[in-house]
């Protein structure tokens, strides 16, 4: 079973195209904000171009998409996501989230066994991709034996280093016409390496987060100071606008303004 690393978009594979349908089913693994959504937007995309899809768009789903709180109400929402991803590409969000083993209950197996179904007698016009965290989706494929045979391809999405978070950041702000001093630029990185090593961080999201937080404190800082403003005081951010951020404060950098009560 193949399994591959895969960093952004870069990494897309380029299937080889037969006389047979190709499989698209796949597993998608890793942290938030890796790219995991992004790949499989040119995945349906380059399909689409190759011939092996009709549409090429893709649906996103998660298990409240999915799955019923009573019975006889999961097989038409299951039913409803596929059909709305012929001709595409299904994307499962956390797709371990449809099998809870602790509740005997539950409905998510009702969606796994449709979802079985519909890879077998829809596979030429359907991909279906199973995202999640590492290790949890591990466990899924272990308790649903028959979905794990089915999946063909495994890819990791692996964190990103600090250098391509700042990379990801220079890209975000040329979009938006900002740019960085020589010293927000050495304080950002900073912050990055603080906020790595916390809790909930999400690699590119959390990258995007940060600049909208410091974009808003530079707005803030314009305002209170009042008078003329150059495009350049409008489109550079300083280290002071990192400098004020909680992660940083709490390494000892600089306290928080108690104005803005920004969190991260």
């Amino acid at each position: 079973m193949p399994r591959w690393t895969c960093r952004g978009s870069s990494g897309m594979l380029r299937p080889t195209r037969s006389s047979s349908a190709w499989t698209g089913t796949s597993s998608f693994t890793g942290s938030p904000g890796t790219g995991k959504t992004t790949v499989a937007l040119r995945m349906a995309e380059l399909l689409k171009g190759l011939g092996f899809l009709r549409k090429g768009h893709l649906i996103t789903a998660t298990r409240e998409d999915m799955v019923g709180e009573y019975i006889g109400h999961t097989a038409p929402k299951t039913k409803q996501m596929i059909a709305k991803a012929l001709g595409g590409v299904l994307f499962i969000d956390e797709a371990y989230s449809l099998h809870r083993a602790e509740n005997e209950r539950d409905y998510g197996q009702e969606a796994i066994e449709i979802l079985l179904q519909a890879m077998e007698n829809q596979r030429e016009d359907l991909v279906v991709i199973f995202a999640g965290y590492s290790e949890p989706m591990r466990r899924f494929f272990g308790m649903n034996t028959g979905l794990a045979s089915r999946v063909a391809h495994h890819i990791e999405f692996p964190d990103y280093t600090t250098d391509e978070l700042m990379a990801i950041a220079s890209k975000m702000l040329d979009e938006e016409s900002y740019e960085l001093t020589e010293e927000a630029d050495a304080t950002f990185r900073r912050y990055l390496e603080h906020r790595r090593a916390q809790p909930n961080f999400a690699n590119a999201r959390s990258v995007r987060n940060a600049l909208e937080r410091a974009r808003l404190r530079h707005a803030n800082r314009l305002v209170r100071q009042g008078g003329e403003v150059s495009r350049e005081d409008l489109t550079t951010l300083t280290a002071n606008e990192f400098l004020k951020s909680r992660v940083l404060q709490e390494t000892g950098d600089e306290e928080e303004d108690a104005t803005e009560g920004e969190s991260a």
